[in-house]
């Protein structure tokens, strides 16, 4: 019962068929009752996919256990934990390790009573289009390969194309359509294929007609409509469509014998007339349509038309011109009372029914869409509808013809409740030419006694205004029955199904009701006259025109063509190839080596050898194919004695994807492969020499897991010329795990080896093994090698003489003096080739010289403070004139994090520091204490206090230092710590600054890092700060002193930037100046710092020298305010006496403005109201400068009264609106006087809809007396550009609708022409 079924949750199943790499990434949808037996769903599955029942399992896709679900079971989906109204993940795989059989095109054995006979669309997660369907916009082959019981083919949506699958399979069933499309023949000489759309459309008709898959692509159809794929993914009207597409077959078929067939079958004619009631006197115009607009809701009613026949009845009925609307008649030369309506005068062959369901809502300003029923019979009869009136009346005073002039949908002013279209949106087609030839009307024919019509399409809509589906119900010709034409899936359906297009409920519904319901409706009706002597019936294949019969020749091929490419696809392995390339320094390649199953192993070889470019770099007997494991890198097994073996039988037959990878290997002519068998492991071999503290790269080696240590060591004796007797075996198992393998009679198995293993051995007989292995020298060297990484620091600008030069310099030549290599690490291995002592290094050992030198380096900086300044610093802690610059002034070139990408995307401020070429730092006395660069993150890393680098977001409690300044970390063990030879960094741009490669223990502290790296930075590690450096060169600092490197990984980049850390209290904020007036009202001025308790006039007077010197701002401290930042959005005025963390809530990175005022502060108190005010005057067209306005209360009419002083504007007179959006609140000249909502009824500004409850709101007034500047279109479209442009440069959208429709076009030329003055 298709009623109940349609009550029943329903299962939605998307299934991945696994079976094959050309369907492993496509899906097949089955949506079925939840009552379906497991047994049903294998059956649907099977037919879905075209496999023979009985030769595949499915299993769940979303679990580990893959348990194969019961195929003869009559257990429920429900029963058997499927849940209706969700996508129930499913995998068809291989059974008993075959591939499932393909079934035949007539064997499935299933009757029509076997589909789903279900109408409507697939359920989707919103109504907001067709690409919310399940069903992929990429079909898997076997899903679209047989032909649906029916005998019809379906068509694939390409993305939201339903609406055009709709009306083709409708032109597609209309005979006389379709017949006339094969009759015409396509002349290659006069039009490329690809851009015909005839052409095109007779190709999708013969393949719908004779293709043995169930759905064909239309994408070759939109390609000739000059569409681009982003066309697939715009929904349009399915009428609209309808009327574009004839016009552009019009176009196209100029001056052949179709020319006029869009005319004979769809278009018919009206009289417009209006007549004169005291006279009698009637004007009138013939007009043309191609299809009849039927109102479903008149305007400003609240009852609806319930049929189709009463929808037509008020279409006819004439409206009486009276009042105000009287009529001029010419014959009484005076306004009178009149009748004006419209009278049918030729119906068409083709009758078609547009149903007006999608409305505007005048109250909430929304489009909605009316689901009231209306019902529409399966005959109608038209006849009540003619003009039964003597056209050539003698009361008749004019007459018009439009002609073509007028054809397309007829229209009337009944029909007013139309929402228009945007204004500046053309529909339609796009011509070479600007002229057309005017389509001449056939004599009128004379109307055959029967005007009955018989329905055969009706196209369904199901979804709201915002969007929905389309599909269509078509009944045969042939043999009466209908049909529903969903997309992909053509199904049988009753008349039944029909009605139930019907719509919603009888009674009345008010706009709100259906305004965002989704609902399926009937949207277009199609009926075809009743006349015997002109109904057609489809044209048979044995009578097909022969340019027909060699399309379906041509069609038929290439079909066949894509089947036998489809079963080489199947039978075709593809496996991952890799290869340790001779002639790319034994370089990793990856490679994808598809072979057929019935290639032998030497075929593939060469194969391979091919794909590699292995030609002339080694011969290719010195070549094998082996099986190998890339995550372990191991080689698992070599084929030996199987070079004639197929490769389907050697990797376990055609899969989608294998548990194992091939390896390409090769040797010198000399040497001789290794074999490989199971069971064998490999184990990577370091030889430890604990004189100079090495490691040496490995060597590989092949054992075998029942092997004993004793024999593992003759083994690696062997390979390496060590002692066996005296060797040390350690086994790293995982990260830092290292076990002595000291047992000799233990196996391998037992200490934990596995298919690829990581071992270190020493064999100096020294005193060193007689001491505990987590004592002895070799543990230490080896902890130290698991935990050593390579960073790459870049140090800010040093003064000439000191630092480096003379402490680090000198040390590194005492290194180099005991060793010739730096602690670099094997690239194949990531291992150490050589690690140093600690005792040798730069590292914490040495302590007391780093101290000393830097004494010694402050006393210079205190001596070249005093010489450079008027007198001694006044503060040791802060040395500096200046702090460097953010990350975003320094690098402006690199990406700011999430947060601040927006906002400073366009700061600059000045540089006092290291933007200096290589010079002495300037110094100066009297510098204050809160003048640093800010810390700046990501939003990730917002609250994840457990992470190293993340700033503290709470103040003083995990400050990095005393209040003395010093630092709070404790001291830490010793940590390994080297730092090699530096190198200049960016010489050819002239930066001063040197990278240098540190080697430390990732254990460390950032304290302790910090403490080691202050001999190379040349200042205390409080004086500095470390910015880690991300992809894309982001830079985040890192504050956390006790949090450790762990994170780090080798080759990972930092910054160090000269600048103060914090002291407990304190708070890194930016200043930025609010500029309201300017195109960028947001522009960075300083990093600064504001601690706890201050007051909000201390923290000005300390920004004051700070703008004054970097900014070149000369400020009076009663002539600027600071203000909250939200965004870009400036906020609450912040009051001198304010206190920091008591009234007002500050925090990590935090961000205010610094507005300049043109006069002293108005603002005295938090009841008080700081409004940003701007004029807008129709008259011009023209939007004046922002005013500030400073209202005592939140009253709407203290509002008014300050509006008025400033402007002059009578009280009156004067309307006001709230700006929407991000500050300026910017909008379209040509949009605010109507897209604003002005003049509210509210007393007051902190309610709906204004909700003013904070300073920097936006209002707009204007004076309602001022008319609109009247524009000529040219003057209109000039300010149409300047206002796009205007907005597209501060970032505002130029339209604030909430849907932007792309008009429907289809090219006749191509494609769309590229203006590049179009926005």
């Amino acid at each position: 019962n298709i009623e109940n079924a349609a009550e029943e949750p329903r299962v939605l199943c998307i299934i991945q068929d696994t079976t094959n790499s050309k369907t492993v990434n496509e899906r097949l949808t089955v949506n079925l009752p939840a009552s379906t037996s497991l047994s049903k769903l294998h059956e649907d599955v099977a037919h879905k996919a075209g496999y023979m029942i009985g030769t595949f399992d499915l299993a769940w896709g979303n679990i580990s256990e893959m348990t194969p679900l019961d195929q003869s079971s009559a257990i429920t989906l429900s029963e058997s934990g499927f849940e209706a109204g969700k996508r129930n993940f499913l995998q068809l795989t291989d059974r008993d390790g075959e591939q499932p059989q393909m079934a035949s095109v007539n064997s499935s054995g299933l009757d029509d009573s076997s589909q789903e006979r279900f109408i409507g669309p697939l359920p989707r997660e919103s109504t907001g289009g067709c690409s919310n369907d399940y069903s992929s916009p990429s079909y898997s082959y076997s899903s679209i390969l047989n032909k649906s019981e029916t005998g019809y083919v379906g068509l694939v949506n390409q993305a939201m194309t339903c609406y055009l699958n709709s009306l083709l399979q409708t032109l597609f069933m209309t005979p006389e359509f379709r017949n006339a499309l094969y009759n015409w023949e396509f002349e290659e000489s006069e039009e490329d294929q690809v851009s015909s759309i005839p052409y095109q459309l007779q190709r999708l008709f013969v393949l719908l007609q004779t293709s043995k898959k169930r759905a064909i692509e239309t994408t070759d159809v939109t390609r000739s409509f000059g569409w681009d794929s982003s066309e697939a993914w715009q929904q349009h009207d399915v009428q609209e469509l309808c009327r574009v597409m004839f016009d552009a077959l019009e176009q196209k078929w100029k001056l052949t014998e179709q020319a006029d067939l869009i005319n004979q079958l769809y278009q018919g004619k009206l009289k417009d007339y209006v007549r004169c009631l005291e006279c009698g006197n009637e004007s009138w115009r013939n007009d043309t349509y191609l299809d009849i607009p039927l109102v479903i809701r008149p305007f400003g009613a609240s009852q609806v038309y319930g049929s189709v026949e009463e929808a037509l009845q008020a279409f006819v009925q004439p409206e009486t011109l009276d009042g105000a609307n009287q009529y001029f008649c010419e014959r009484c030369k005076k306004k009178c009372d009149a009748r004006k309506g419209l009278r049918f005068l030729h119906f068409p062959y083709l009758l078609t029914l547009q149903l007006k369901r999608f409305d505007f809502d005048y109250t909430t300003m929304h489009r909605i869409k009316l689901n009231d029923r209306m019902t529409f019979p399966d005959e109608l009869d038209m006849s009540p509808f003619m003009d039964v009136e003597d056209e050539k009346s003698p009361q008749t005073e004019s007459c018009t013809d439009s002609g073509a002039e007028n054809e397309g949908s007829c229209h009337s002013d009944q029909m007013s409740n139309d929402f228009a279209t945007d204004d500046c949106v053309d529909e339609g087609i796009c011509l070479d030419s600007t002229g057309s030839a005017e389509r001449g009307l056939k004599p009128k024919v004379a109307e055959t006694n029967s005007l009955t019509f018989e329905l055969f399409s009706v196209m369904v809509h199901s979804g709201s205004a915002a969007g929905g589906h389309y599909y269509a119900c078509i009944k045969s010709f042939t043999d009466g029955q209908w049909y529903s034409f969903n997309d992909q899936h053509v199904s049988k359906i009753s008349l039944e199904d029909i009605r139930k297009t019907y719509g919603g409920s009888t009674g009345s519904r008010g706009y709100y009701s259906s305004a965002f319901a989704s609902s399926t409706n009937a949207y277009m009706l199609i009926y075809r006259l009743k006349d015997p002597s002109r109904n057609t019936k489809y044209l048979d294949p044995e009578d097909f025109p022969e340019h027909i019969k060699y399309l379906v020749q041509k069609e038929k091929e290439s079909e066949e063509q894509e089947k036998r490419q489809r079963e080489i696809e199947r039978n075709t392995c593809k496996i991952k190839l890799f290869c340790l390339h001779p002639g790319k320094m034994m370089t990793m390649i990856e490679n994808k080596l598809e072979v057929h199953k019935d290639k032998t192993l030497r075929e593939a070889t060469q194969m391979a050898y091919k794909l590699l470019e292995l030609e002339g770099v080694v011969p290719l007997d010195c070549c094998r194919l082996v099986k190998y494991d890339e995550f372990h890198e191991y080689l698992e097994l070599s084929y030996e004695d199987d070079e004639d073996t197929p490769m389907g039988m050697l990797l376990g037959g055609v899969k989608t994807s294998y548990m194992f990878d091939l390896l390409l290997e090769t040797r010198r002519p000399e040497q001789v492969f290794q074999p490989y068998r199971p069971g064998e492991v490999m184990v990577k071999v370091h030889v430890v020499d604990l004189k100079n503290d090495t490691i040496v790269p490995p060597v590989s080696v092949r054992a075998f897991l029942n092997q004993s240590i004793a024999e593992f060591k003759q083994l690696i004796a062997q390979a390496t010329g060590l002692c066996a007797e005296t060797m040390r075996v350690v086994l790293e198992r995982c990260y830092n795990d290292l076990r002595l393998l000291f047992v000799p009679n233990k196996t391998l198995k037992a200490e934990g080896f596995f298919r690829s293993n990581k071992i270190f051995v020493e064999s100096s007989d020294s005193p060193d093994q007689q001491l505990p292995f987590t004592d002895s020298h070799l543990w230490k060297l080896l902890d130290r090698h698991g935990n050593t990484i390579r960073l790459m620091v870049l140090l800010p600008e040093q003064l000439p003489g000191t630092l480096f030069n003379r402490t680090a310099g000198q040390k590194a030549q005492q290194q180099q003096g005991s060793s010739n290599s730096d602690s670099q690490k094997s690239s194949d291995t990531s291992d150490f080739e050589h690690i140093e002592s600690p005792t040798q290094e730069l590292d914490s050992g040495s302590s007391a010289s780093a101290a000393a030198d830097n004494r010694e380096l402050e006393d210079r900086i205190q001596a070249a403070a005093a010489g450079g300044s008027a007198g001694p610093a006044s503060d040791p802690d802060n040395q500096y004139a200046g702090e460097e610059r953010s990350d975003s002034e320094v690098h402006n070139d690199r990406s700011t994090s999430s947060v601040d990408s927006d906002i400073l995307s366009s700061s600059h401020s000045s540089d006092t520091l290291c933007n200096a070429d290589s010079g002495p730092i300037q110094l100066a006395n009297g510098l204050d204490s809160h003048s640093i660069t800010s810390s700046r993150r990501s939003k990730a890393h917002e609250g994840k206090k457990e992470t190293w680098d993340t700033a503290e977001e709470d103040s003083g409690t995990d400050s990095e230092y005393d209040d003395n300044g010093k630092s709070k970390a404790s001291s830490t063990p010793f940590m390994y710590f080297r730092v090699s030879e530096p190198r200049n960094q960016g010489e050819a741009s002239g930066d001063a600054q040197k990278c240098i490669i540190v080697h430390v223990d990732k254990r460390i502290t950032l304290a302790a890092f910090k403490q080691n790296m202050e001999p190379f930075v040349g200042v205390g590690s409080s004086q500095f700060k470390v910015f880690r450096v991300y992809a894309n060169n982001q830079e985040f600092e890192s504050v956390r002193l006790n949090e450790t490197l762990s994170s780090f990984s080798d080759d990972n980049k930092i910054t160090i930037r000269l600048g103060r850390a914090l002291k407990k209290g304190e708070y890194r904020v930016k200043v930025y100046q609010l500029l309201v007036n300017e195109a960028e009202p947001c522009k960075f001025l300083v990093d600064t710092v504001f601690a706890k308790g201050m007051t909000v006039r201390q923290s000005k007077e300390e920004l004051l020298p700070q703008v004054k010197e970097q900014c070149k701002l000369d400020l009076s401290i009663d002539r600027f305010r600071l203000r909250k930042k939200t965004w870009k959005n400036p906020g609450t005025v912040f009051l001198d006496y304010h206190v920091y963390e008591e009234d007002i809530n500050i925090s990590s990175n935090w961000e205010v403005f610094l507005e300049v005022l043109d006069e002293p502060e108005k603002m005295k108190s938090m009841s008080q109201l700081a409004v940003l005010t701007r004029r807008w005057s129709p008259t011009h067209m023209k939007l004046e400068a922002f005013r500030e306005v400073v209202l005592e209360s939140s009253s709407v009419e203290e509002l008014k009264e300050k509006l008025c002083e400033i402007s002059g504007i009578p009280l009156e007179n004067l309307e006001f609106a709230k700006g929407r959006g991000t500050f300026p609140c910017d909008i379209s000249v040509l949009e605010i006087h109507q897209d604003l909502d002005w003049n509210p009824k509210v007393s007051t500004l902190n309610v709906w809809p204004l909700y003013i409850c904070d300073d920097g709101a936006v209002v707009f007034y204007r004076d309602s007396t001022e008319e609109l500047m009247d524009m000529s279109e040219d003057e209109r479209s000039v300010l149409i550009k300047k206002e796009s442009s205007r907005l597209l440069k501060t970032g505002h959208r130029v339209s604030y609708s909430p849907r932007k429709e792309k008009a429907l076009k289809i090219y006749l030329d191509g494609g769309p022409a590229k203006d590049s003055a179009q926005d």
